[in-house]
């Protein structure tokens, strides 16, 4: 409800207020506006543009060339949909099943999943912030193996995966045009927070395809 004896966006006489922009109403909400438009418009372009080779390294062009055009945040909300309900319809008993001797299991895959989007979701975060301290690589293959993904059920994985995914959106969603583009350094090369997002849905998507073609 607006105040009594004003309306919004218009000349009231009796009040003797000139309109403006984001009335104050009395349920505490301000109303939407060509402002409120124009943030929300600015806010989406980065994200919804692949980015240019010159924000990546190469090695990470095979992960970005798996995700469909289009806004990177609607990717990876369906991503977390489909990847729930594909974990979600094996039986417990392929969670620790290895196509080949000295490959991960299913668990160690996903796992690895869960920890290298914990890790680019952070490099985004401090990038995003404009901090500007280096940041190290990190060995996949010794964060599995110091890990016990194949000790606890699948199940149990998967809601981490769902919760981590979770949490990987909020981050996103709430960034600046301006952070969307900011640069940092990891593994000793320039990355902007946009390829970092783009990197995170590729990296599920390409662990996905081999879930489905050597595990299943």
């Amino acid at each position: 409800m607006w105040h009594r004896g004003i309306l919004p966006n218009k000349w009231n006489p009796a009040s003797g207020i000139a309109p403006r922009q984001g009335v104050a109403r009395l349920d505490g909400q301000v109303p939407y506006s060509k402002a409120n438009r124009d943030h929300e418009e600015s806010v989406t372009t980065a994200r919804e543009r692949k980015p240019e080779e010159s924000e990546y390294l190469p090695y990470y062009g095979k992960y970005i060339s798996l995700v469909s055009e289009g806004d990177v945040i609607s990717t990876l909300e369906a991503q977390m949909r489909d990847s729930k309900a594909l974990l979600g319809g094996l039986p417990p008993a392929v969670a620790t099943y290895r196509y080949a001797p000295g490959k991960w299991s299913v668990n160690e895959m996903v796992g690895h999943v869960i920890d290298a989007e914990r890790i680019f979701a952070g490099r985004a975060l401090r990038f995003a912030r404009a901090d500007a301290t280096p940041l190290p690589a990190f060995e996949q293959d010794d964060y599995v193996r110091n890990a016990s993904f194949d000790s606890y059920p699948l199940a149990d994985l998967a809601a981490e995966m769902e919760s981590v995914r979770r949490s990987t959106i909020f981050l996103f969603r709430h960034l600046s045009e301006e952070a969307w583009m900011r640069r940092g350094i990891a593994s000793n090369a320039e990355i902007t927070v946009r390829a970092l997002a783009y990197i995170i849905a590729g990296h599920e998507l390409h662990h996905r395809e081999i879930l489905r073609a050597r595990y299943l």
